[in-house]
C-alpha cells in the first residue's frame, strides 16, 4: 500500500465542490481545507505506484483545481523489481515543478 500526502490549491469560490469531488475518489480522503487560501490538505491511498500516480492524475484534472502536489509519500514494501524508474514517473504530470528546480 502506497499512502501520499497531497497539497491540493484549489479556486477559493469553488471550495465545496472540490472538497466533494476529492472525497468521492477512490482511496481520497480530504483533512484540512483553509478557505482563506483555497489550500486543502489530502491523502490517497493506492495499492501501488501506479495507482498511487493515476490517483494524483485525476485530481490535478478536477474542475477548479489549481495545483496538486505530493509532498509526501510512504510505500509498504512492493514485490516488483524496477530496473529503471517507470515512464509514467518521468512524465509531465509528475515531473517536479518548474518553481522548486531554481
Amino acid at each position: 500500500m502506497n499512502i501520499a500526502g497531497i497539497l491540493v490549491v484549489a479556486g477559493c469560490d469553488h471550495l465545496t465542490e472540490v472538497v466533494a469531488a476529492l472525497n468521492g475518489l477512490p482511496g481520497v480522503e480530504v483533512h484540512q481545507v483553509e478557505a482563506e487560501t483555497g489550500r486543502l490538505i489530502v491523502t490517497h491511498e493506492a495499492a501501488d505506484i501506479h495507482a498511487e500516480i493515476e490517483g494524483i492524475r485525476r485530481i490535478k484534472a478536477l474542475p477548479h483545481v489549481v495545483m496538486a502536489e505530493m509532498v509526501y509519500h510512504y510505500i509498504a514494501e512492493d514485490e516488483r523489481v524496477y530496473e529503471a524508474i517507470p515512464p509514467e514517473l518521468n512524465d509531465q504530470a509528475c515531473a517536479v515543478p518548474a518553481y522548486l528546480n531554481t
